[in-house]
């Protein structure tokens, strides 16, 4: 099959693209590479550097499902430039729709996000519960799902929404929290927690590739959203289980996001997906590449950083 990843070059798509060439598929990179480009060289693999604004550049013959990664990720990234946010997380995926309509591609995958929901306290997150957003980011998700679910009617859309990713990849983030507490426990010795009371749905890497690549192998599921988190775990547990792991010391500070919230992903699972990777699996691989000097910790893996060092 011939597969448009956008975003290929990313924390994700890094991981996801090889997995999908070993796989057999034929795919399409199209990524800005703000952060490099890390994926290998392959004869089935066209990589191109391409912003997704720039829509009518982008190839579609013969493509058969998108897996639209590309978006200006997490809260503080999108803060920095609010306008760029909407115009790459909306209005550019509304324009990939149509262009992918058009092509006649059958599949389109997006990777929506669990934070949509905002803070909820029911302790088992669904699908069907109202979405709250209470960030720009979470807003900017939740109206591109809307966009593309109007476009289900036409072709098989598959709206994912991730816990948040923990787990080792060729463009390595050290900003999202289990990497995040991981590396200040191997760097310094000591972890700070903000808050610490806030769960928070996990999901190992390697599972969230597993996810595109089930959804990819199983056309015929029922188009719409799907939770896919499986870890529901505070704050303060992991840095507990990277302290258990690493013996360091914790400090606890006070915290300005309140978000709060569980995944119930048991519609991801009856269609036959099954996670293989924990949050302890993320822990113990980033340990064991920082021992071997493999972990990259530049400016390059904390987003904000790397985008204002861009003039983003």
């Amino acid at each position: 099959m011939k597969v448009l990843v956008t975003g290929g070059c990313g924390y994700k798509g890094s991981v996801l693209v090889p997995l999908l060439l070993a796989d057999g598929h034929e795919v399409i990179s199209v990524d800005t590479q703000w952060f490099g480009n890390q994926l290998p060289t392959h004869p089935k693999l066209t990589n191109l550097q391409l912003n997704i604004l720039d829509i009518d550049a982008i190839p579609m013959d013969g493509v058969e499902a998108i897996i639209h990664l590309a978006n200006i990720a997490n809260d503080p990234a999108v803060e920095l430039n609010p306008t760029l946010s909407w115009e790459v997380n909306v209005l550019a995926g509304q324009q990939l729709a149509d262009r992918a309509l058009r092509a006649g591609v059958k599949q389109f995958l997006f990777a929506s996000s669990g934070s949509v929901y905002g803070v909820k306290d029911e302790l088992n997150v669904t699908e069907d519960l109202t979405l709250v957003p209470i960030s720009v980011y979470n807003k900017t998700k939740m109206v591109a799902e809307r966009v593309f679910l109007s476009y289900s009617d036409q072709m098989q859309v598959h709206c994912i929404r991730p816990a948040t990713v923990c787990g080792l990849s060729p463009r390595m983030r050290l900003d999202v929290s289990v990497n995040m507490l991981t590396y200040q426990a191997l760097k310094n010795g000591r972890i700070t927690v903000f808050g610490g009371d806030q769960t928070r749905p996990n999901i190992h890497i390697q599972d969230i590739a597993n996810v595109y690549r089930h959804f990819l192998a199983h056309p015929q599921i029922a188009s719409g959203c799907y939770n896919a988190g499986f870890e529901n775990i505070s704050i303060l547990t992991i840095a507990e289980m990277v302290k258990s792991k690493l013996g360091a010391e914790i400090v606890v500070s006070a915290s300005n996001d309140p978000r709060s919230y569980r995944q119930d992903s048991s519609k991801l699972l009856a269609t036959g997906f099954k996670p293989s990777h924990t949050v302890a699996d993320a822990i113990a691989e980033i340990s064991k590449a920082y021992a071997q000097n493999e972990l990259p910790d530049g400016d390059q893996t904390y987003t904000v950083k790397w985008m204002q060092h861009l003039g983003l």
